[in-house]
């Protein structure tokens, strides 16, 4: 997505920056901060909201015999499931121990890793 096509919130209550206590992560040689289900990525005029792409390192694929020893396998992920909701591609993953899980029936795919700084 290119720069001008990104959302931007130019009047943001929260200042995002180092240990402003919102998950950062490295993403395409910048640093986003997940807020609320959303990445924000601070500008000068304001935040752009930016969304994780599909490719190699965070793929979009069934993974039916993905087994995370991070969570119960009994575990649902949705609003409230304790887990970050995280944007990827199209479609919303949740963050479990740095990498993105995706519920697809009865089991989540492993949508990849991400890189937190």
């Amino acid at each position: 997505m290119s720069q001008s096509q990104h959302k931007t919130h130019p009047h943001h209550e929260h200042v995002h920056g180092p240990g402003c206590g919102h998950i950062a992560i490295r993403h395409e040689g910048h640093v986003d901060y997940l807020h609320d289900g959303h990445l924000h990525h601070p500008t000068p005029n304001g935040y752009e909201e930016h969304v994780l792409g599909v490719d190699e390192r965070t793929p979009k694929k069934c993974t039916p015999d993905h087994h995370c020893g991070a969570h119960d396998p009994a575990h649902h992920h949705g609003e409230n499931c304790g887990h970050p909701a995280f944007p990827h591609g199209d479609h919303i993953d949740y963050l479990v121990d740095g990498h993105l899980h995706h519920p697809h029936g009865d089991h989540c795919d492993n949508h990849g890793l991400v890189e937190i700084v």
